[in-house]
């Protein structure tokens, strides 16, 4: 940049008046579009994507399961040289310290400890030399089953470099449960990944995805660096560790176009979002709202959907509000809502998760 200022200072000495004011609004103009540029690079070197499984090869689960023929284009997918696969901890901890992140920065990640992870991922990822986080509930592993991986199968994976999230004990829907009985849960499943394994997991997840702002407390109270969701998203600097958006894969949603767009997505970066709590009790439908970073474009472009009830109305305040309109109040359990917009760069779309919850009977 100093080069450039050294230029246009020669350039302006030998070059009548008019002639430099003309060169000086083109030498600006050309200074936002750096600045636009490097903004547009430092995004996409802040953030990453999360890919989130279940099971593998076990058809008779459609919800939850990818095929292997899925899961094996996948693998050729990330391993094309287009991404950059790297393990979960990792990821957090440059978001935490400010660190620079790859461009499409990939994680991956396996919750419930199927037995399926062991014996058809695990290989496959090994083979890619890919990186993966399973999170695990622990009463499932001290219950046994022909579906559910032992401790000495958790234990292999965690010798060989796999890294072992918490879960919950029980799987428990933690919103709307107590105090006491989330610390008994957190409590109960550290005590069994250190006598079993040896270790205390820094990572958790929620089960089914469900958290509310008295849930994300406790959980980053007990000394978690970071939690993740099931709504789908990009996450980047400046967001709520505690809430991460992960991009969830099964049969009906593990094409490889679907898988693509995950992987390259990039966050909507947002402030001032509105409601602060993902649990829906007296105002429902809710108010929703946000306000989208500056310098970011195509804001008009915006879309977003409800889980539950398709495309959703949008209304712009001034450049930069959005208020999102729910067509009908939301029933009771999880209702997820994406929005999405293209971004600046080719063939990339940005995208914001959000989770809403309402009591009652869960889905």
């Amino acid at each position: 940049m100093l080069f450039v200022l050294k230029i246009f200072r020669k350039i302006a000495i030998a070059v009548p008046r008019a002639g430099v004011r003309r060169i000086a609004s083109a030498f600006t103009l050309g200074i936002l579009s750096l600045s636009a540029f490097a903004a547009q690079r430092a995004d996409a070197a802040q953030s990453a994507a999360v890919i989130l499984y279940h099971r593998f090869g076990e058809n008779d689960y459609p919800s939850t399961n990818i095929r292997l023929d899925q899961f094996d284009a996948q693998i050729r997918e990330l391993t094309s040289g287009a991404y950059h696969v790297m393990a979960l901890p990792d990821i957090i901890d440059a978001l935490r310290e400010g660190r620079t992140l790859p461009d499409r920065t990939v994680a991956i990640t396996m919750d419930d400890a199927y037995r399926s992870i062991y014996t058809e991922a695990w290989p496959r990822l090994k083979k890619a030399g890919l990186p993966f986080t399973v999170f695990v509930s622990t009463d499932a592993v001290d219950r046994g089953g022909p579906r559910t991986m032992t401790w000495d199968q958790l234990r292999t994976l965690h010798e060989n470099g796999v890294t072992i999230g918490h879960h919950s004990a029980s799987h428990l829907h933690m919103v709307g449960a107590s105090e006491k009985r989330i610390n008994e849960e957190l409590t109960r499943a550290q005590s069994r990944f250190q006598e079993m394994l040896g270790i205390k997991p820094t990572l958790f997840a929620y089960p089914y995805g469900e958290f509310d702002l008295a849930v994300t407390r406790q959980v980053r109270a007990f000394g978690f660096k970071a939690a993740f969701g099931q709504q789908s998203g990009a996450f980047g600097v400046g967001d709520d560790l505690f809430t991460l958006p992960r991009f969830s894969m099964s049969e009906n949603y593990g094409d490889i176009t679907r898988f693509r767009t995950a992987l390259n997505a990039l966050p909507i970066p947002v402030s001032d979002m509105l409601p602060a709590d993902s649990l829906v009790s007296k105002i429902n439908p809710p108010l929703i709202g946000f306000t989208i970073d500056e310098g970011i474009k195509n804001i008009d472009a915006i879309a977003c959907y409800s889980s539950r009830s398709g495309k959703l109305d949008l209304v712009h305040l001034g450049d930069s509000r959005v208020e999102v309109r729910m067509k009908e109040p939301l029933t009771p359990g999880r209702t997820r809502m994406n929005c999405t917009m293209p971004s600046d760069q080719k063939g990339r779309w940005r995208w914001l998760g959000r989770l809403f919850y309402v009591p009652g009977a869960p889905d």
